[in-house]
């Protein structure tokens, strides 16, 4: 039998490179080129924006898959926050991108300003100091509202889930020798 030491060490791995590959996403949105995927090159912007989303709301959908079938050896405290973040950052970039389009906008010049409307609209909190002006900014907004009611609420409520199942288990299990 493995001491908690030896269990302790994978999940230790997989924490350290979720949480490297959120410091690179991160620093990738603040360095890559996006302002040439707005009014430039709209034909790679949007593209590019749906099949990132898409494929974020597959690997979301398959997290909650396995949590509702309590598929074995699935991360979904690591995966979920994971992917939660990668989405935002996401949507920060669609935002950042559709900002460089004259009248999409007020008030978003930055990316920081972008991640923060990402998080406001993600929590519905709504400051109202930046606001989307033109439609294609609105229809973003919108989107991104239908999309965390659907695809981050179901993925935080299998996460709650998980952790619901597994304190329970633990809480049953006998103490260790």
């Amino acid at each position: 039998m493995r001491d908690g030491s030896e269990r302790a060490a994978p999940v230790r791995r997989v924490w350290a490179g979720a949480g490297a590959l959120v410091v690179a996403v991160g620093t990738a949105y603040f360095l890559l080129p996006l302002e040439g995927l707005g009014e430039d090159r709209p034909w790679l912007g949007w593209p590019l924006f749906a099949l990132c989303l898409g494929l974020l709301a597959v690997l979301l959908l398959r997290q909650v898959r396995d949590v509702v079938l309590e598929k074995p050896h699935t991360r979904p405290g690591v995966m979920i926050p994971l992917l939660m973040c990668l989405a935002v950052l996401v949507f920060s970039s669609g935002y950042y991108a559709l900002a460089q389009r004259p009248g999409q906008f007020t008030g978003m010049s930055t990316r920081v300003d972008a991640l923060y409307f990402t998080v406001v609209t993600l929590a519905t909190v709504g400051y109202g100091d930046i606001t989307p002006s033109g439609q294609e900014a609105r229809l973003v907004t919108v989107a991104q509202i239908l999309y965390t009611l659907v695809f981050l609420t179901a993925a935080a409520t299998a996460l709650t889930r998980r952790l619901h199942t597994v304190v329970a288990a633990r809480d049953r299990r006998p103490p260790p020798s």
